[in-house]
């Protein structure tokens, strides 16, 4: 839900990209071995790469570029002054030095180009790179913001490549800038160029995603006892023959289709299938229908089991201010970033923007929250708070044995054995950053929480926590950020008094001093234009933010201030579950759901779990009529930024409806919402990376950021990405997913940070849902029936 489209202003004499939230300019991609959900992003479909030598120029349209072949010279390419161009050999070559941060610090270039708004443009040249690099090739405009009307990332080779592009110029420019980006390499390398040349008159280039077979399925697998569905894409009107089959090439099970019709979420003509009959554990299944075999899926458990793991372990290599052990991590190990280690300037005394104080805070620790350098207290609080109440579930469920999520060891962290179970030592590296945004006594606004701190200004990709050199700033307390940090705090004491006393009383002292200053200050809201280096999280009805932190603060002591404020506020007894879920922006459900199941003697205790049991039901419903079975169907027909997680936060209200009622329905639902996150949809992509035959793979990420550095890793196994996005705000979907229906409008490319993001609040209800489904596996089918 970081919903807004930023631009950066550039370091000094650069050509900087088009940054955006968390930093955006698009990026190309290679085809899989597998068929992808989605195809080549080469920034606008990269057609050739052959190592034949220079391309053939083209002579049906007027050339643009100016001695792009450097048969005399290289007038007028122009180079940083930190490289000496050379073009002796028919070639411009340049040794790039090593030791730069970013593409930026180093640039080859021409200016002068010129565009028309419509023109459609064939962009090719050769390039060799020794040893093997990626560049940045851009046509851009040549001032802030830089904004880019081409952009790709090619991986060069020592052998040589032809490269080519084709875009749609989307303006009128007499002045546009081809440049190569060629910075940010830690060792010294040699880049060459030939055959530059850039012509209009190209055929447009469509985007056609790379959907695999029309047969969509769970590619993670179903539970045997569980429901099993898939969608089959089909101009047929009458039922289809399917038939289930095993590893062996058996055929376990058949049956007919159901016709749909016209499902407005994909645009597709679809029929379902329902294969829950069958109940045998196996592996590499294959559904078969209308000729189509659809991806291998398992039966069984194990997977989820697996998941609750690792979308926890995915937060230890989010961290701030510590290194990240390679040991713990195979391939994920990286220094310390934000430490004050230069280039760094570092958490541990970090000023507020000009004006808003005269102190500075030592906010080193938290997660970063994005696939950027930033932390935010709005977003950072219904993270951890949501890895807490997944924790507060196991103990409400456990049963006799010891819960999985009470134990200590199961994370790897570097405090796992310390006798605290390792999804709180992971809860605690969190909050206590966000006791550290909390505004010292004795100033203005003391007791209130500053928004957030990041960067002064956006950084590119990629870009290693450890590397990043810009100043970073504390931003103006918010009512909000205030009521985030009550909340968490006052849950946070009652979760780990049992473990640390100290540390309890340290949050309820915390949550009482914010909740007096947000009563004090109920109105102060972020300012939306406040969206330089990092988003502005902005919120101007904060009411339910102070439902879910007097809700909290009620479980924890009981007091009657807090209670009377939850049973008089309009959200206590409102409609307050949304077609289109919960999130930061939306809290009112995490006070009802809290005050549902925690222990407590609210006088409508059984009102407010019945209002949990009637959302749910309203979820079945809609899982019921849609195709996909999603529990989430916007009255627009318009998803929502970080819909994945949006579907994910439905499917807790149904499955907290299990946990109050026992009924076998709401499990089902649960399966069901997550059949469409591991692959169940239209796009017949897992959203989950390393679950799946066709996982994303390339998240909006600095450091998980292997599509631009082959030396950097893909996101680590069980990371969520955000999913379909109808706003489709960055230049990659805008320029290949113009009109998409609903769930085609997501992209595969670590530059659409609009719909391929990955957050710390997308993976905490991911966590929660997989610690649930997991639990089904157990003895006790019904392990919280009748705990009201």
């Amino acid at each position: 839900m970081h919903d807004d489209l930023l631009l950066a202003a550039p370091p000094a004499g650069a050509a900087r990209p088009t940054i955006g939230r968390i930093s955006g300019v698009s990026i190309p991609f290679r085809r899989r071995t597998v068929p992808l959900a989605v195809t080549t992003v080469a920034a606008l479909a990269a057609a050739t790469l052959s190592g034949a030598g220079p391309a053939q120029a083209q002579d049906e349209a007027p050339e643009q570029i100016v001695n792009g072949t450097f048969d005399d010279g290289h007038a007028p390419w122009w180079g940083t002054a930190n490289i000496t161009l050379d073009s002796s050999t028919g070639q411009l070559c340049t040794d790039v030095p090593g030791g730069t941060i970013n593409p930026w610090d180093v640039i080859i270039g021409q200016d002068d180009v010129p565009l028309v708004a419509g023109e459609t443009y064939e962009y090719r040249f050769f390039a060799t790179a020794t040893p093997t690099k990626v560049i940045r090739a851009l046509i851009q405009l040549p001032v802030d913001p830089w904004t880019q009307f081409m952009a790709a990332n090619p991986e060069v080779s020592v052998s040589g490549n032809n490269y080519t592009y084709t875009f749609t110029a989307p303006v009128d420019l007499p002045n546009a800038q081809v440049a190569f980006q060629i910075g940010g390499s830690a060792e010294p390398w040699r880049l060459c160029l030939d055959d530059v040349s850039l012509r209009g008159g190209a055929e447009p280039e469509e985007y056609v995603p790379d959907t695999g077979p029309r047969v969509r399925v769970n590619q993670v697998g179903y539970l045997p006892k569980g429901p099993k569905n898939a969608t089959v894409v089909t101009e047929a009107t009458d039922p289809l023959p399917w038939q289930l089959v095993d590893a062996r090439g058996r055929v376990v099970a058949s049956g007919r289709s159901v016709p749909y019709g016209l499902d407005e979420s994909s645009g597709e003509q679809v029929h379902t299938i329902d294969f829950g009959r069958y109940t045998r554990s196996g592996a590499g299944y294959t559904l078969v229908a209308d000729g189509e075999t659809s991806f291998p899926f398992d039966i069984g458990t194990s997977f989820y089991e697996r998941l609750r793991a690792d979308a926890l372990k995915f937060y230890y290599t989010q961290r701030s201010g510590i290194e990240i052990l390679d040991s713990l991590r195979p391939g994920y190990g990286r220094p310390a970033g934000h430490v004050g280690v230069a280039p760094n300037s570092g958490d541990t005394e970090v000023p507020c923007q000009p004006g808003v104080c005269d102190y500075t805070l030592d906010v080193s620790g938290g997660w970063y929250d994005a696939g950027d350098h930033g932390k935010y207290v709005v977003n950072g609080g219904i993270s951890v708070y949501q890895l807490m109440s997944e924790y507060e579930r196991a103990l409400r469920v456990g049963g006799k044995d010891k819960p999985w999520l009470h134990r200590d060891g199961v994370l790897d962290l570097p405090e796992s054995g310390n006798g605290l179970p390792d999804i709180l030592d992971e809860a605690r590296w969190q909050q206590e950053f966000l006791l550290t945004m909390q505004v010292p006594a004795g100033q203005p606004l003391a007791g209130m929480a500053h928004h957030k701190i990041h960067d002064a200004a956006w950084t590119g990709l990629p870009l290693l926590p450890h590397l990043d050199p810009q100043l970073r700033e504390l931003h103006p307390p918010s009512t909000a950020a205030t009521l985030n940090l009550a909340a968490t705090a006052a849950q946070a004491a009652r979760v780990f008094k049992p473990y640390d006393r100290a540390f309890a009383e340290r949050n309820l002292r915390a949550a009482r001093t914010a909740w007096a200053a947000a009563k004090a200050n109920p109105q102060r809201y972020a300012d939306p234009a406040d969206a330089n280096g990092g988003g502005p999280y902005d919120d101007t009805d904060v009411t339910d933010e102070f439902y879910w932190a007097a809700a909290e603060l009620y479980l924890t002591t009981g007091e009657r201030e807090f209670r009377d404020f939850v049973l008089a506020s309009p959200h206590h007894t409102g409609d307050i579950f949304q077609d289109r879920g919960f999130g930061w922006q939306w809290t009112a459900p995490l006070g009802r759901l809290a005050l549902a199941t925690g222990r407590s003697r609210l006088p409508d205790r059984h009102r407010v779990q019945a209002s949990v049991v009637e959302a749910a039901d309203r979820y079945l419903t809609t899982i019921a009529a849609h195709p996909y079975g999603i529990p989430y169907a916007p009255d627009d027909n318009r998803y929502d930024w970080g819909s994945n997680h949006l579907v994910i936060n439905n499917a807790i209200v149904v499955a907290t409806a299990f946990d109050l009622t026992g009924k076998d329905r709401y499990r089902d639902g649960v399966l069901q919402a997550m059949d469409y996150i591991f692959g169940r949809n239209a796009l017949n992509i897992s959203y989950v990376t390393g679950y799946g035959t066709v996982s994303a793979q390339n998240q909006h990420s600095r450091w998980y950021a292997r599509q631009l550095n082959p030396d950097l890793p893909n996101p680590p196994r069980g990371t969520l990405a955000g999913g379909p996005n109808s706003s489709i705000q960055d230049p990659v979907a805008q320029r290949f997913l113009a009109g998409c229906a609903p769930q085609f409008c997501y992209i595969d490319d670590i530059e659409s940070w609009s719909t391929n993001e990955l957050t710390i609040n997308w993976n905490a209800p991911l966590a929660w849902i997989a610690a649930f489904i997991a639990d089904q596996g157990r003895c006790d089918p019904h392990p919280g029936h009748g705990h009201h």
